[in-house]
């Protein structure tokens, strides 16, 4: 069996998701389809992680396996040949048998977009949050202060039946102002679902005077998703770049 990575990108607007869901349009099922006629049987593809419906991604990895060896730059060719043009794979790499996508990842980063302009973005309006109340900066970067380290997240999780750890290390919370645009880069070893929006919503509350900042540590406290903040909609999330340590190695 042969061992593949690849790095794409997608506009996440009219899919429910990366993945697979009977009958529904997935970031995954668009893929496996793709593959699976190139290849002539079934192929499975795993990702780094979940993307949720509507969530864009820049730099997504997954990784599948060929009963044979295939050459990289024919199978870049033939999945943008036959993918849907809201999809993209920017590189294709042949990996040691034992990497995987989604336990390997070290870190990702993620970028949340706020539009604050006065008129509406119309070219980019898939790609942000409109929120038209003013906003805070300082207020909502004292407050990631907060957020970041090692900390419980379940209060930002949005699977209240969730049995697994939710336990997580976000490293890094910047803030961007820009003119119109409000740009919020996280980057941590994991996200729960629904997590970076959560935490995006909470800090928009705490932007606009409806929280303090000093509000986040008893939200983590509380583990107890009532207790945070809305969850910001999909459409203003990005996955920008997924990081692998030094067990990843090319043949």
């Amino acid at each position: 069996m042969a061992n593949y990575k690849m790095i794409l990108q997608y506009d996440g607007t009219r899919y429910r998701g990366w993945q697979v869901l009977p009958a529904e349009l997935t970031i995954q099922g668009k893929l496996q389809d793709v593959l699976s006629k190139m290849a002539g049987y079934q192929v499975e593809v795993t990702g780094s992680g979940r993307t949720d419906a509507g969530v864009h991604a820049k730099g997504q990895t997954a990784n599948f396996h060929l009963r044979e060896e295939w050459d990289e730059d024919k199978i870049l060719f033939y999945l943008n040949q036959y993918l849907p043009e809201d999809i993209a794979v920017c590189e294709v790499k042949r990996v040691d048998e034992r990497f995987h996508s989604r336990y390997q990842a070290v870190e990702k980063t993620y970028l949340y977009r706020i539009h604050t302009g006065k008129i509406p973005e119309v070219f980019e309006r898939r790609y942000v949050y409109d929120y038209t109340e003013p906003l805070d900066v300082n207020r909502m970067r004292k407050a990631a202060e907060y957020l970041c380290g090692t900390h419980d997240f379940k209060s930002f999780c949005g699977n209240k039946k969730m049995k697994k750890s939710t336990v997580r290390t976000i490293s890094r919370i910047q803030i961007k102002e820009l003119p119109g645009e409000i740009q919020i880069y996280y980057t941590g070893n994991g996200f729960l679902q629904n997590m970076v929006r959560i935490l995006t919503g909470t800090l928009i509350e705490i932007g606009d005077g409806r929280r303090t900042p000093e509000d986040v540590s008893e939200i983590l406290e509380a583990k107890n998703r009532e207790r945070a903040g809305y969850t910001a909609p999909a459409c203003g999330l990005t996955l920008l770049e997924v990081i692998y340590g030094k067990m990843v190695c090319n043949k």
